[in-house]
């Protein structure tokens, strides 16, 4: 049996004592611990989980789940969860109080100290997705004109050791940023040097009001694992760390990926979440869905004559509107990812707009040939009998897939970048929507052409 699975052994049979501690040789890292309470009954995982001391508890809070850590803090003794609230790091604090809201986000801010309340109050007025929002207030800085024996001595005496002193910043008296300098130049160089010696006078930063966009884009442009944060006047304010952008990285493809397949946002993990809490998240796009299908049988309505002359033409309607559906989708997919990671801007648009109009064209005449082709091929070999006009009806699918898989290519390229332009979110265009769409507008686009090859 691993040492995980005695921990979890252990949990499960209610024996929570030592489960931190380095007796027995069990000490394990506090994400393989939040792993297996995130894994538990939300009422085990909590007695497991009060019953340790507050230092190991501050280790492990901030690995679990939000909705685990929400019940956590529910479930809590009142002067548990004060100094747990109060103990977190400010990014873990900030991203545990955007996680609630409404009532309970006011009672909980009532635990804090005056300093963190008013820090996590200014922060969360700030945007969701603001990397002011990801900001960690540990952070280490020093004078340009100590010698690097000095600095040393006094980032001994007044920082704590912890995994994001890597980089100490050198700002001047009214606290804006000079410098950043690696622990490593402290290290490396001797003793009797000042810092101003071995500064280079470069740095990078992100400012306040800056996006999670723009901070990603910058920890890859640079290959950094952390960022100074300061305000347009230049002042530190703290500093992000490449793993606090990945967990938001994370959620916001989470929550995009689900948009795009037609579901509202999930608070909380599959798992987690309650029965009709996920009907009512998948309702409300399904029902506006639903109703814009109805249009399907308007426009199949509209030409009920031209179905009535030729049934034939009613065989390929599955065909010719899923095609465009699909082809729609894919192009919302690759546009909606170029545009989450900056390979395309809205001001783009009409080299998109070109590309997919000829990406369009060849896939249609791709498809509308193998169409074509199918039905030569069920008359020939008398496997169905498309009647004397069995050419007009092929061409018919061809040029209909051809107009079709265009029209959805475009669509699928397009809506994407006019919602961008409007402020919202792009992964609204979702797939569904998109393949709605499709369906409606090719209808219109295949009668219209069977009218003018098939029954003229």
């Amino acid at each position: 049996m691993t040492k995980l699975n005695k921990i979890k052994e252990k949990i499960l049979h209610n024996s929570f004592t030592s489960l931190f501690s380095a007796k027995n040789h069990e000490q394990i890292h506090p994400s393989e611990v939040a792993k297996i309470l995130n894994g538990l009954p939300v009422k085990t995982a909590i007695e497991a989980f009060v019953s340790q001391p507050g230092q190991s508890q501050l280790l492990t809070f901030k690995f679990l789940g939000k909705y685990l850590q929400k019940c956590m803090i529910e479930a809590m003794a009142h002067d548990q969860a004060t100094f747990l609230l109060n103990n977190l790091n400010s990014t873990d604090r900030y991203s545990f109080f955007s996680s609630i809201n409404g009532l309970q986000r006011s009672t909980l801010l009532k635990l804090l100290d005056d300093k963190n309340r008013k820090d996590t109050e200014d922060m969360l007025g700030y945007p969701a997705q603001s990397v002011a929002r990801l900001i960690n207030t540990s952070f280490c800085t020093i004078n340009k004109d100590m010698t690097i024996a000095q600095a040393t001595e006094y980032l001994r005496l007044h920082h704590e050791d912890n995994d994001i002193a890597d980089v100490v910043y050198v700002t001047d008296g009214e606290g804006k940023l000079i410098d950043d300098i690696p622990i490593r130049k402290l290290v490396l160089n001797e003793n009797s040097k000042t810092i101003r010696e071995i500064m280079d006078d470069h740095y990078i930063k992100l400012v306040i009001d800056n996006s999670v966009d723009d901070a990603i884009a910058k920890f890859k442009q640079y290959n950094r694992t952390v960022l100074p944060v300061t305000n347009t006047d230049n002042v530190l304010l703290g500093i992000v760390t490449i793993d606090d952008l990945i967990d938001v990285a994370e959620q916001k493809s989470t929550k995009e990926m689900q948009k795009f397949g037609g579901v509202e946002s999930l608070e909380y993990p599959y798992v987690k979440t309650p029965l009709f809490s996920l009907i009512r998240k998948r309702a409300g796009w399904l029902i506006i869905l639903f109703l814009s299908e109805m249009l399907t049988a308007t426009a199949m309505g509209h030409f009920e004559d031209e179905i009535a002359t030729a049934v034939v033409l009613a065989l390929f309607v599955p065909l010719v509107i899923s095609s465009g559906g699909n082809c729609g989708s894919q192009a919302a997919t690759l546009i909606i990812r170029a545009l989450a990671v900056r390979e395309l801007t809205i001001k783009d648009w009409w080299y998109v707009m070109r590309r997919e109009l000829f990406s369009g064209l060849i896939l249609g005449i791709i498809l509308g040939a193998i169409g074509f082709l199918r039905i030569i091929t069920w008359q020939y070999l008398h496997w169905y009998n498309y009647g004397a006009r069995y050419l007009l009806m092929g061409t018919t699918i061809f040029f209909s897939l051809i107009g079709i898989v265009m029209w959805g290519t475009l669509s699928g390229s397009m809506i994407p970048i006019i919602l961008k332009k409007l402020k919202f979110d792009p992964a609204t265009s979702s797939a569904p929507f998109v393949a709605t769409l499709v369906d409606v507008t090719g209808l219109i686009i295949y009668f219209t052409i069977a009218g003018l090859i098939y029954l003229k």
